[in-house]
């Protein structure tokens, strides 16, 4: 059953209270109890707090899947104060962006992630709000936060679990900014009552148990990371097991020495595991949950992780950062194909409808841009009041931009986000309708399609194809077999071969950057 918002504190408490003794965070040679995270959270939250932060500060968080990253946010919110989590991926100049606007005080940051020293990148930046800067080395006791997390005395953890437990859950828990797949990053605020009742509805779906193994390779600077890993684990005495980089070997070996039971993330992770797994072998068959987003999911995976592997929970879900990352699930009891193809049902507390240019609520089974309204729906984009008026109708309903359909039983398609959409000759295109008519081609790895200017048509489309290793195919045997499985209007006139696609660390697809590169490089229409 869905529990009532609380904040992340309380929950934490909860969950050291039941489970103390149970296994609760498992990093390399590490291995903590409830009761030791909770010790430790409440140390983290007191060496933040002599670092001067107090209620509503903000702290940003630079660095990859760690105890860290875990116990420096759970500290944080213990005290009220905002995380700002940002992008292991980002340039200087990019994180400096979200530094400044957040206002950050603080930031932690890792000094040894993948050859990169974010400390020292911090340390270059003109940043006048940042006042402290604190290095994490990862299993290096000797560093920055060990020792700051070393030299709390009981006096400041009793002071830090007093705070912690007048903590409310309609404190903001994060200042997440939007991924940039679409622009200018947003920061939306969300609380942190919205994050537990949203997860607690999440874990009940995907059966989270007291004592389920979960390994969290979604980034911790991303909602599904932190929210639908960390989160979700907390609430149910599971344990965490953070993962700073995806590696299939190191995964698929994991998976099967810790029996790991539950993983999360998009499609992709699956399929290349699933795959390698034909030649290592490994014995995964402990997986018992596993929750699918951000991309359209082939049926022919969830019937692999089903009958190959044993997976008894395979389940879809819909969401956005400002959504809290929650609108819709499927259920354990969805069929291959409804899985597959839609993104489940509303989740409890939320509203949904789909509507035409004029705002006007469309027909079941019409598509229509996405609105959604409800107790997940963040609270506005963080010093942004423009903004976050032009994301909301007047009557309160937040603006996906997203195109979908709602069909006669509730179930939600995602068709595309309404500013892919393109018109050729007076006919909308959606693109995702047309990748995944591609992405049948035998030859076809990936592929991502854009409108670009056209005289006579206004817009036709574009694809930018990676094919399969070893596989060759050319323009004109490209287009013609697309004009033999498409309407004439969604065929591309155009294509480019790739060798990838750029993405962000979600996988997601970046078409703004195709876009850009695309609107350099072709003159204008005439």
């Amino acid at each position: 059953m869905t529990t009532s918002a609380m904040a992340i504190p309380s929950a934490l408490f909860r969950t050291a209270q039941q489970h103390g003794d149970r296994l609760a965070l498992v990093f390399k040679s590490r291995r903590d109890t409830y009761a030791q995270l909770t010790d430790r959270v409440l140390r983290a939250a007191s060496a933040l707090a002599r670092t001067g932060l107090v209620k509503g500060d903000r702290l940003a968080i630079w660095m990859p899947n760690s105890p860290a990253w875990i116990e420096a946010s759970l500290g944080a919110m213990c005290l009220g104060v905002i995380v700002v989590p940002i992008n292991t991926r980002l340039k200087p100049a990019e994180a400096a962006y979200i530094l400044r606007k957040s206002g950050a005080r603080v930031a932690i940051a890792a000094t040894d992630f993948l050859g990169t020293d974010f400390v020292a990148s911090l340390q270059s930046l003109d940043l006048p709000a940042l006042e402290t800067v604190i290095g994490v080395r990862l299993e290096d006791q000797a560093c920055a936060w060990e020792q700051a997390l070393a030299a709390t005395s009981p006096e400041q953890i009793s002071k830090a679990r007093e705070i912690a437990e007048n903590i409310s859950p309609d404190d903001l828990a994060e200042v997440i900014f939007t991924s940039g797949t679409t622009g200018f990053p947003k920061g939306a605020m969300i609380t942190q009552g919205q994050i537990v009742r949203a997860y607690q509805f999440y874990a009940d779906r995907a059966d989270i148990k007291p004592g389920d193994r979960y390994l969290i390779i979604a980034p911790m600077f991303h909602s599904f990371g932190f929210k639908a890993g960390v989160i979700v684990s907390i609430l149910n005495g599971a344990v965490l097991y953070p993962v700073p980089t995806f590696d299939v070997d190191a995964t698929l070996k994991t998976v099967e020495e810790e029996k790991i039971t539950v993983m999360g993330g998009p499609p992709t992770i699956f399929t290349s595991l699933l795959e390698a797994n034909k030649k290592a072998g490994r014995d995964i068959r402990s997986l018992n949950s596993i929750v699918l987003g951000g991309s359209m999911i082939p049926p022919e995976l969830i019937r692999a992780l089903r009958d190959t592997v044993g997976v008894e929970t395979v389940l879809s879900a819909y969401g956005m950062t400002e959504t809290t990352a929650l609108v819709t699930m499927s259920r354990k009891e969805d069929g291959v194909e409804k899985i597959s193809t839609s993104a489940g049902q509303l989740v409890d507390n939320m509203d949904m409808r789909c509507v035409d240019a004029d705002g006007r609520e469309v027909a079941r089974g019409t598509a229509g841009e996405i609105e959604a309204r409800g107790l997940n729906i963040m609270k506005g984009y963080f010093d942004d009041p423009e903004r976050t008026a032009e994301s909301f109708t007047e009557d309160g309903w937040f603006k996906t931009g997203d195109i979908g359909i709602i069909d006669d039983e509730g179930y939600l398609t995602i068709t595309d986000r309404k500013k892919d959409m393109f018109i050729v000759g007076g006919f909308n295109c959606y693109p995702a309708e047309i990748e995944a008519i591609i992405g049948t081609h035998p030859a076809v790895d990936s592929v991502a399609v854009i409108g670009v200017p056209d005289e006579r048509m206004g817009e036709v489309a574009k694809a930018f194809v990676v094919l399969r290793e070893g596989a060759a195919l050319n323009e004109a045997e490209f287009i013609a077999w697309c004009r033999e499985n498409m309407a004439n209007f969604k065929v591309p006139r155009f294509v480019a071969f790739l060798p990838a696609l750029p993405r962000n660390a979600m996988g997601k697809v970046q078409k703004f950057l195709l876009r850009e590169n695309e609107a350099q490089s072709s003159p204008p229409p005439k």
